[in-house]
C-alpha cells in the first residue's frame, strides 16, 4: 500500500488535530476541504473539512473530548462517554459524527471510529462507509505502529482494485478504472439520490488522477492479472471465467455473502463458492457484483444518516441536510445553465 502516497505534512491538519484528545490510532482528513474537487465543491476554502478519527478506547476518548470539546455534542452527551460510545458503535456504520464546528476559523466536521471496527470494515467491508472514504485520497495526519490496521489499510485498496476489475471490460483506461474505485462506496447509497451531487464521482476523480496513481500505482504494477501501460494510461485483464473465479474468491467477505445471497435461489442452499464458481461463469458478472455492493451500502448509509440525527442534534442535522441539498442544486444548475 502507498501509505507513504497518503501521509500530509499539512500544518493546519495537525494543528486542528492538537483541540482533541491524542490518543489516536488514526487520523485522516478527507472530501473537498482536502482535495480540489471540480463542480459544486470547487472551493476549496470554503468547504467543510471532513476528519476521521480512530481510537483504541472510545470510552476513554469520549470522556476526555467532552471534557475539552462538551459543545460539540449534542443532546447525548448529558448521558455520557458510555451511552455515546454504544451508539456510535451499535447503530449506523460504527461512526460517531459531530458536525458544523468551528475550529481554528474553520468549519470541520469529524467522526469517531473503534479501532477494530474499522479493521473488520476495511477487511470484509460490513458496511463499506469508512473503509469507502479509505478507497479515496485522503491526507493521513497521524497513524500509530498498529500493524493489523496499516495490513487492514492495504487489503481495503487491494480489495477495491479486485472489485472494479469485476465491473471493467478488458481494455480500460486509468480514469475508467478509479472511476470505479471511487463509486464503490456510493453504490446504492441513497444520499446520490437526495443530497449528493450526481456527478460526485467525477468531480472526486478528474482533479486527483495524480492521487490517484500515488495510492494504487505500485499495487496495479504487482498485480500478475493485470497489464498496466502506465506510459499510455492504459489497463489490460484477464476476463476469463478462471480469472474472474480468481478475483471472486478474494473479495471481502460481506461482499461474498451478499452476492450469494443474490445468486442462490431458495431451497439450494449453495455454498459460497459454488456460487462465485457460477458467478464467474456470467456475462452479467460485473453486474452481480455491483448488486452486491448496493446491497451493502444502501442499508449502512441509511442507517447512518438517521444516526445523525442524534448525534449532531435536529438543528445541525437541519442545517447539514441544507447544505447538501443547495450543493445539488448548484450542480443541476451547472449542468442546465
Amino acid at each position: 500500500m502507498a501509505l507513504q502516497a497518503l501521509q500530509s505534512s499539512g500544518v493546519a491538519l495537525r494543528k486542528i488535530l492538537s483541540h482533541f484528545p491524542e490518543e489516536l490510532s488514526l487520523a485522516f482528513a478527507y472530501g473537498s476541504g482536502v482535495y480540489r474537487q471540480a463542480g459544486p465543491s470547487s472551493n476549496q476554502k470554503a468547504a467543510m473539512l471532513d476528519f476521521v478519527f480512530t481510537v483504541d478506547n472510545p470510552v476513554a476518548w469520549h470522556s476526555k473530548n467532552l471534557k475539552k470539546n462538551w459543545n460539540h455534542y449534542s443532546f447525548l452527551k448529558v448521558f455520557g462517554p458510555k451511552i455515546i460510545t454504544s451508539v456510535q458503535n451499535n447503530y449506523g456504520a460504527g461512526v460517531y459524527y459531530n458536525p458544523l464546528i468551528t475550529c481554528d476559523g474553520r468549519l470541520i466536521k469529524y467522526g469517531v471510529i473503534s479501532t477494530s471496527v474499522l479493521i473488520e470494515d476495511l477487511l470484509d467491508w460490513n458496511n463499506l462507509y469508512v473503509a469507502g472514504r479509505l478507497q479515496k485520497p485522503v491526507k493521513i495526519i497521524a497513524m500509530n505502529e498498529n500493524v493489523a490496521l496499516r495490513s487492514a489499510l492495504d487489503k481495503n485498496l487491494r480489495s477495491a482494485v479486485t472489485t472494479a476489475f469485476l465491473m471493467l471490460p478488458e481494455s480500460f483506461s486509468e480514469e475508467d478504472l478509479f472511476l470505479e474505485i471511487a463509486g464503490l462506496s456510493y453504490s446504492g447509497d441513497f444520499r446520490m439520490v437526495v443530497g449528493e451531487d450526481k456527478a460526485k464521482v467525477l468531480h472526486i476523480v478528474k482533479p486527483n488522477m495524480a492521487h490517484f496513481r500515488e495510492l494504487y500505482g505500485s499495487i496495479l504494477q504487482e498485480n500478475p492479472q493485470v497489464v498496466y501501460k502506465i506510459q499510455q494510461g492504459r489497463l489490460e485483464i484477464d476476463k476469463s471465467p478462471e480469472g474472474q473465479f480468481t478475483q471472486l474468491m478474494t473479495l471481502p467477505k460481506s461482499l461474498q455473502r451478499q452476492i450469494n445471497h443474490i445468486m442462490d435461489p431458495p431451497g439450494k442452499n449453495r455454498d459460497v463458492e459454488e456460487t462465485l464458481l457460477k458467478v464467474a461463469h456470467d456475462p452479467d458478472c460485473g453486474e452481480v457484483v455491483r448488486l452486491g455492493l448496493s446491497a451493502i451500502v444502501r442499508p449502512s448509509s441509511m442507517r447512518q444518516s438517521t444516526k445523525g440525527i442524534f448525534t449532531a442534534g435536529i438543528k445541525k442535522s437541519v442545517i447539514y441536510s441544507s447544505l447538501k441539498l443547495h450543493k445539488m442544486w448548484k450542480g443541476w444548475l451547472r449542468k442546465t445553465s
